[in-house]
């Protein structure tokens, strides 16, 4: 018996079983989480007995009957249900459901509590407040007014992104209750997994922007300026560092296995390159009033020496990729290797990208990419290698021209709206590099390349996240709760479950691992007490702590 994932690309089927002479059943464990092809050939080497496909569920027991009639050439193979597979999606409805109230429930409060009955009730309790408290209460309250002015130019819907994207990137650390859908796509397309990292490489160039233009109006010398991020990228990527090979059973540093690129690097790295590319970059904003026959295109008149930059940083991309030869690769191969292309090329791995990271870094980058179990690889590939790091600093431009319009149109929120939905178009050229398909394309959406194709689809899809957001929070000034409060204490978030995320009480051994109830509610619980912190550390009767750096 051989199986195949249809989810690999053009894969040579894999032996599953073998049932030898005296044998008349054997049991195997199949995976749940694609359509598997089964065939049965003879161990003689005759050919295919008979083959079906199938989308097996969870927990299930079937039985594949193979029956030979009296002609040999006639074999007949059928499947039965022997004991009916789990529901795994109803953990998802129900956590789904009680969220959903939750949400309900605490938007209408501020409406229940001004209703009259309400309103009595809470009199007849608090009938004989001393004069005291009254005073302390009025003291508190002009406090947080004052504090409310002093923030109100802080651009809450970027911080509810943040928080948004940082939510659900701790949920899918935490395990995402052991749904596929929230793990990272083993080679091509998109699963929720893959689009938290480049919404942050969105919101630093976004952030990157709004920053300096403070800095810049409060007077803070050039060269200032550029050592302070110098110092804090080198901070950021020495912790990034420290925590990716951290492990409590190899100690502080891990040097067994060691890996010097890593996500946090990546993200200072761009982070830094954006910075540069904003401090030495001409200081000109889009003059609102004047009208000029390039006004569609007036972010690229007005700032050229930053699009020529991005266009130099693409065209080596396109070009390390397509036309950088590798010993015994075919030039241009973006494939996962392994079993997949029919077993052609398996040591090619992305192999430009592996290429230049394995030359750079050696055998310190990462060697458990998420297409080793699917296409059986057996080299290592770094998602975060130096090809992909080009197309992030992309990937943050785009977040780059959305600070931009919040500032040059600011007060202006169609204007702004507007040019939002102008890079949104951007979009489309994702769909004709990968011609709307998975791995038929000319250049895949693939997050473990940041493809050209990947980094257009979330610059699209970033913008449309950020301006609903901007709509709802800042113009018609909804609430941003609770992702607001992780946004705004991002970095802490984040050290926090990296160094805390795996203990008590934050997750536990699981007992019950046949289903997803318990490994939900874990995902769930653990993501909602860092959210739980985060508001405990912005809230008005506690100090403000914000880790920054």
């Amino acid at each position: 018996m051989y199986t195949l994932n249809v989810n690999a690309l053009e894969c040579l089927y894999q032996p599953l079983a073998t049932v030898g002479n005296g044998q008349s059943n054997i049991s195997v464990v199949l995976s749940a989480q694609f359509t598997l092809t089964l065939k049965i050939a003879s161990v003689d080497g005759n050919g295919t007995l008979c083959s079906l496909s199938q989308t097996f569920e969870e927990a299930g027991h079937y039985s594949l009957w193979m029956r030979q009639s009296e002609l040999l050439n006639d074999v007949t193979c059928s499947l039965t249900v022997d004991r009916s597979p789990n529901n795994a999606y109803l953990p998802l409805l129900a956590a789904f459901l009680i969220l959903a109230s939750i949400t309900v429930f605490w938007a209408s409060l501020p409406y229940i509590l001004r209703c009259s009955c309400t309103q009595r009730l809470k009199n007849c309790i608090c009938r004989r407040r001393s004069q005291n408290s009254i005073e302390m209460d009025e003291a508190i309250n002009e406090h947080s007014v004052d504090k409310s002015k002093s923030k109100s130019s802080r651009l809450k819907s970027l911080d509810t992104f943040r928080g948004l994207s940082l939510t659900v990137m701790v949920f899918v650390n935490y395990g995402g209750g052991g749904y596929w859908f929230f793990q990272h796509a083993p080679w091509n397309g998109l699963t929720v997994a893959d689009l938290v990292m480049p919404w942050f490489v969105f919101i630093i160039g976004t952030s990157v922007v709004l920053a300096f233009t403070s800095m810049r109006r409060k007077g803070v010398p050039w060269l200032q300026h550029l050592c302070k991020v110098t110092w804090r990228t080198i901070v950021l990527m020495l912790i990034g560092f420290c925590f990716m090979n951290y492990s409590p059973k190899d100690g502080y540093l891990s040097w067994s296995w060691l890996r010097i690129p890593g996500v946090h690097q990546r993200l200072d790295f761009t982070y830094f390159v954006l910075k540069l590319m904003k401090t030495f970059s001409p200081h000109r904003e889009i003059p609102l009033r004047e009208q000029n026959w390039w006004n569609p295109i007036q972010d690229l008149v007005l700032h050229w020496p930053e699009w020529i930059f991005i266009v130099l940083l693409e065209t080596m991309w396109l070009c390390l990729t397509f036309l950088l030869p590798v010993p015994n690769c075919p030039t241009g191969y973006l494939g996962a290797g392994g079993i997949g292309d029919d077993g052609l090329y398996p040591n090619c791995t992305e192999r430009a990208a592996t290429y230049i990271d394995r030359w750079l870094f050696g055998d310190n980058i990462f060697w458990y990419p998420t297409c080793k179990v699917l296409y059986c690889t057996t080299e290592p590939f770094e998602p975060e290698g130096v090809l992909g790091t080009i197309n992030s600093i992309v990937m943050g431009f785009f977040g780059m021209q959305a600070g931009k319009n919040l500032l040059f149109f600011r007060k202006m929120n169609k204007g702004i709206l507007a040019r939002f939905h102008t890079y949104m178009k951007n979009g489309i050229s994702a769909a004709i590099l990968s011609k709307c398909t998975r791995d038929e394309g000319f250049i895949p959406v693939n997050k473990n390349l940041w493809s050209l194709s990947f980094v257009t689809c979330m610059g699209r899809m970033s913008f449309v996240l950020l301006g609903v957001m901007y709509f709802t929070v800042d113009v018609k000034e909804w609430c941003g709760q609770p992702f607001i409060y992780p946004g705004m204490n991002s970095i802490f978030v984040y050290v926090g479950h990296s160094l805390l995320g795996f203990y008590f009480p934050f997750s536990w051994e699981m007992r019950f691992q046949d289903s997803h109830w318990e490994q939900l509610f874990q995902s769930i619980w653990g993501t909602a007490l860092w959210v739980f912190i985060a508001y405990l550390l912005y809230h008005k009767k506690y100090i403000y702590i914000f880790l920054k750096i």
